[in-house]
């Protein structure tokens, strides 16, 4: 595993703070904030598992789409399970990261618990000072229903890294 140059400890921390941010902005629903954390032309890729990967550009609409797949969740947290940053040595204003997360969430109408798990494949970029999400790709990895778990597993990094290729 490759260490952190010194100088880049604060680039590293500031992504760190953009993940979390994500992930409150999402336990609180709280979707006009999504404009803090996202360029406003990022692209996010969403893969459930259940029919063809959904596309959406920008902050709007990727709050939209949470919003109302949530909606029906009368608690709702997503947890950060762990992430990896990797920083471009080439280009100080480009990164890549990896974020394992997990959707703790209980539904309205039936008082079920269910979890969700997934992985983040996401690329982000300095700019202004800050540090944004400039392009995310999601794919769940597995969900629980009751009594059971459905495991899609995790695929090849390059399959889900927004900057391959």
């Amino acid at each position: 595993m490759r260490g952190i140059r010194q100088d880049r400890v604060v680039d590293h921390v500031n992504i760190q703070r953009v993940q979390a941010a994500y992930a409150d902005i999402v336990t609180r629903r709280a979707w006009e904030e999504l404009a803090d954390v996202f360029l406003p032309d990022a692209t996010v890729t969403v893969d459930r598992r259940m029919g063809t990967p959904l596309t959406l550009t920008g902050p709007q609409a990727l709050g939209e789409f949470i919003g109302t797949s949530i909606s029906v969740f009368e608690f709702f947290e997503f947890v950060i399970v762990n992430s990896v940053i990797d920083l471009d040595d080439q280009d100080p204003g480009r990164a890549r990261g990896t974020m394992y997360i997990a959707e703790l969430r209980q539904d309205a109408a039936s008082g079920r618990r269910s979890t969700a798990f997934g992985v983040y494949r996401d690329e982000y970029r300095a700019q202004d000072g800050d540090w944004w999400f400039a392009a995310r790709r999601y794919r769940s990895a597995a969900r629980t229903s009751p009594g059971e778990l459905t495991v899609f597993g995790f695929t090849d990094a390059t399959a889900d890294d927004p900057g391959a290729g």
